[in-house]
């Protein structure tokens, strides 16, 4: 998809605009300047490389790093054109970058969570836990043929008929009012932060997760990406980035209170309580059940990718292993 599911859902959920918060950094000396660009306005995603730059982790690995706000086409494009030599992305957003006459020069180096938080969520009660139940209801879409595919499959698994739902152009910008003012019946999101904000608002919703119906949709959602010619350049400058915004992460793991202060220091914007109950969530999601934070697993990549090759939604088959690497880990 041109624009990954990731981000509108993001530019829906964080509807007030935050271009300021763009972190400026003056050069320093002999440092390696690295430009960072975010998917979206700063979030819990995020919060492991607000709390690498506050905590002078990349300093120590000898970067200069800048963290700025994606242009309108998405960080794929300014990372490929090396205006940027990292930024985040998803697997979903990712795709077209990586094939056909228009692939550039990017790559995934790290997962930021292991797995797909996705799903769909509607008000409680209403027979929405399960994707059956989206039949005759009213379902905010963005017309995009990967949306709709996965959420035919999820319904024809669980017995039911996507022609039945009622696809309404999505105009959501919060999600929560949405629901509440019953404009649409259902909505994607992503659990971590619109899920988490329906709790905040103490609103009864009904969610399903993909991957819990299929998981081949446990794709990998957010992800860094970085430029392939500058990392093959810079193999050293990118394992010590890579080693920092771990450390980034870690440090958040271990210490959730104070990496809420240093995300809504640089992001004043955001809901402090929110922000708070969504990092609760997410620090569970970093590194889950695996040792390496970052690590992608190359069945599960390599599996979504098959299946959208086999579902014809993509120009050309996907190759094995397009798009990806782990060499640059800890």
């Amino acid at each position: 998809m041109k624009k990954n599911i990731l981000a509108v859902l993001l530019s829906a959920a964080l509807a007030g605009s935050m271009a300021g918060c763009a972190t400026k950094e003056k050069p320093s000396g002999d440092l390696q300047k690295i430009t960072f660009v975010l998917d979206w306005v700063p979030n819990t995603n995020h919060t492991g490389i607000y709390v690498a730059k506050e905590k002078g982790y990349f300093e120590a690995a000898g970067l200069d790093v800048e963290i700025v706000q994606p242009p309108e086409d998405g960080a794929e494009m300014l990372v490929g054109a090396e205006k940027a030599q990292f930024g985040i992305s998803a697997q979903d957003g990712l795709m077209p970058a990586l094939i056909g006459d228009n692939a550039i020069p990017v790559e995934a180096v790290a997962a930021v969570v292991q797995h797909n938080t996705s799903g769909i969520i509607s008000r409680k009660g209403e027979g929405m836990e399960r994707p059956k139940g989206l039949e005759g209801k009213k379902y905010a879409t963005w017309d995009k043929d990967l949306e709709k595919a996965m959420i035919k499959n999820v319904m024809e698994e669980d017995g039911g008929d996507f022609s039945k739902v009622e696809l309404i152009p999505s105009t959501v910008t919060d999600e929560v009012s949405a629901l509440q003012s019953k404009s649409v019946d259902a909505i994607w999101i992503f659990y971590g932060w619109t899920g988490i904000a329906s709790k905040v608002a103490d609103f009864g919703t009904d969610y399903f997760a993909f991957k819990d119906i299929n998981s081949t949709f446990d794709f990998y959602t957010p992800v860094i990406i970085g430029n392939t010619n500058w990392m093959e350049k810079k193999p050293d400058a990118t394992k010590a980035f890579l080693s920092a915004v771990k450390k980034g992460y870690e440090y958040t793991i271990d210490h959730p209170e104070e990496a809420v202060d240093i995300l809504c220091k640089a992001a004043p914007e955001l809901d402090n309580e929110l922000v708070a109950a969504s990092q609760k969530y997410l620090n569970e999601q970093y590194k889950a059940e695996v040792e390496q934070w970052g690590y992608i697993d190359p069945d599960r990549w390599n599996g979504f990718y098959n299946w959208v090759s086999e579902n014809g939604l993509s120009e050309t088959k996907i190759s094995e292993n397009t798009g990806f690497t782990d060499d640059y880990l800890e």
